[in-house]
């Protein structure tokens, strides 16, 4: 999402240029006028909620620094007690 001011209207093409690179990486540029955010700031709310809802698949993001490390195999005997019953005396 990205609020516009009076000097975006003089990058028009730096901006659309911009746009079409992040949107080339499967991504969706939201642009507003920031007057317009906040004297309609209900139909802008409405507008990302549309946005939000929509079935285009979201872009697979590289993982971030410490994501992706752990190993997603289920527990080994002895670790964890998921689905065993232990008998306390």
């Amino acid at each position: 999402i990205e609020l516009d001011g009076g000097q975006h209207a003089q990058n028009v093409g730096y901006d659309r240029q911009r746009g079409c690179l992040i949107e080339a990486q499967g991504f969706r540029v939201l642009r507003f006028w920031d007057n317009q955010v906040f004297l309609e700031t209900q139909a802008v709310l409405e507008e990302i909620m549309r946005a939000l809802e929509s079935t285009v698949p979201h872009p697979s993001l590289p993982p971030q620094a410490g994501e992706g490390t752990e190993s997603l195999s289920p527990p080994q005997a002895g670790e964890g007690n998921m689905g065993t019953k232990t008998d306390h005396a």
